[in-house]
């Protein structure tokens, strides 16, 4: 059997744009003949990459790799890749066979292998009988599969596949995800797909990279993405969870929701934080009485999703998802029950709890951080000190620019049950890559510019020894 080799190498790859940095360090390699997708939020550079792949960005540094062969300065159109935007492009004026057949004609073939090349894709696409139409008298589902033939009739060992389903409707969209992975084991070609819908991800690949902000989360099957979560980010993206702060007390055993229990994990340090993610259809609802009950609450909401029930218990102080095929009323007392092989235990994807950060004292009782000043009586610290500040996640309130003491931009955010973990980066070389987290009610856009306001008398200050 054929050894399958590594298609593409992505080496050090590094890309600014207007000073941002958008990928950073990069590596990355894809197998031959592999349906590879680029999953994350817009914005955080999967299709940066495809582009780079393409040759229709330079990266600012690194190197790129096909079979082995450096493509930095390779063109794009000498390139064994082919490309598949979210529009279609398709000329209006010609019919569907030569609309599949145009880049064969550049090329001078002769006719009867273009019309062999043009009557295996059509086949391939389900679209024999459809020759002579006009790309308007086709519905979207048909000019997405038209784009796809005509990208794959010059047999390029790539295809690069940028959010093409895209603007089709529900339905039409999950039938293209099956037939592009049919017509990717067919042609035994390498897809390399870039989308931030989860659901296709799962089903089209074989391997997913999750991206954010530039960086690789984790790559692994959509077995290991969804059931092997690597940290908050990747649970909370793929799928539905629910997501705890937790204290890993030792090997198997952690504590989380005011509770301690066995779990299945090991190698963590002895009390470090992690993060706990349990799958909505991992958790149980059980009568309350039942002995291994592991919480009780009341059914806070009940929503049909056709193939099971979505459900929010209240317990230990925070919300549980459940899926479960069963129904329960609103208002029902319950148990909530779940086993150690359902606890997934996640490093942290920012270290910090709360808020430490180095402050001056200008004058008496009055403090100076982050261009903020503020007084705190009794202070009893010299002027010029330098000082610690302690500031709990839930003294700083989401308000308008109007009226905050700070604007920054949102980086991260994971819901944990009964709030919104947020991640303020603070772009200041004195900081050491520091964050501002905040605990809040609010769900808001990653990437959006919020207004912080502190609430000082909460703030504690120590001198630095």
């Amino acid at each position: 059997m054929k050894k399958i080799n590594n298609i593409i190498e992505l080496k050090n790859i590094s890309i600014s744009f207007d000073g941002q940095t958008i990928l950073d360090n990069l590596n990355l390699y894809i197998k031959d003949r592999e349906f590879v997708t680029f999953l994350g939020p817009s914005g955080c550079g999967k299709t940066t990459i495809l582009k780079i792949i393409a040759g229709f960005l330079k990266p600012d540094s690194g190197q790129i790799f096909f079979d082995g062969e450096n493509v930095n300065n390779i063109p794009p159109y000498k390139r064994t890749v082919n490309t598949v935007f979210q529009r279609y492009a398709l000329f209006p004026h010609l019919n569907v066979f030569d609309n599949i057949a145009f880049g064969l004609k550049i090329q001078n073939l002769p006719n009867d292998e273009i019309k062999y090349r043009v009557s295996r894709l059509l086949k391939v696409v389900n679209l024999e009988g459809f020759e002579k139409r006009k790309p308007s008298q086709l519905s979207g589902g048909q000019q997405q599969r038209i784009a796809i033939a005509r990208a794959l009739v010059n047999r390029p060992k790539i295809l690069l596949l940028d959010e093409p389903l895209s603007a089709l409707d529900l339905k039409l969209r999950k039938e293209m995800q099956l037939e592009l992975k049919e017509m990717q084991q067919q042609l035994n070609t390498t897809f390399i797909y870039v989308t931030h819908d989860q659901e296709e991800a799962l089903t089209m690949s074989d391997t997913i990279v999750v991206m954010n902000e530039g960086e690789i989360q984790q790559i692994g099957s959509p077995e290991d993405i969804y059931n092997e979560p690597k940290n908050a980010f990747v649970a909370d993206f793929i799928g539905q969870s629910n997501i705890l702060n937790g204290i890993m007390l030792k090997d198997y055993k952690v504590s989380f929701a005011q509770k301690e229990f066995e779990c299945v994990d090991k190698g963590f340090k002895p009390k470090q934080p992690v993060d706990v993610v349990i799958r909505p259809e991992d958790l149980q609802i059980v009568s309350k009485n039942k002995s291994d009950v592991k919480f009780t609450g009341i059914i806070d909401s009940v929503v049909f999703k056709g193939v099971h029930y979505e459900i929010e218990v209240f317990a230990q102080d925070m919300y549980w998802l459940v899926h479960t095929t069963k129904y329960f009323k609103k208002g029902e007392k319950v148990g909530l029950t779940f086993y150690p092989d359902d606890i997934h235990i996640m490093s942290k994807l920012f270290d910090q709890t709360t808020n430490i950060i180095k402050a001056e004292v200008v004058e008496e009782n009055t403090i100076k951080f982050l261009d903020i000043v503020f007084e705190k009586d009794d202070l009893n610290i010299d002027p010029g000190s330098t000082v610690k500040l302690t500031i709990p996640p839930n003294s700083i309130s989401l308000v308008s620019s109007d009226f905050a003491d700070l604007v920054l931009t949102l980086d991260s955010i994971i819901y944990k049950g009964a709030y919104n973990e947020m991640y303020f980066y603070l772009d200041d070389e004195n900081d050491n890559d520091q964050y501002i987290l905040v605990t809040s009610e609010n769900e808001e856009e990653v990437g959006t510019d919020l207004g912080l306001k502190f609430d000082f008398d909460q703030v504690e200050v120590n001198k630095c020894e």
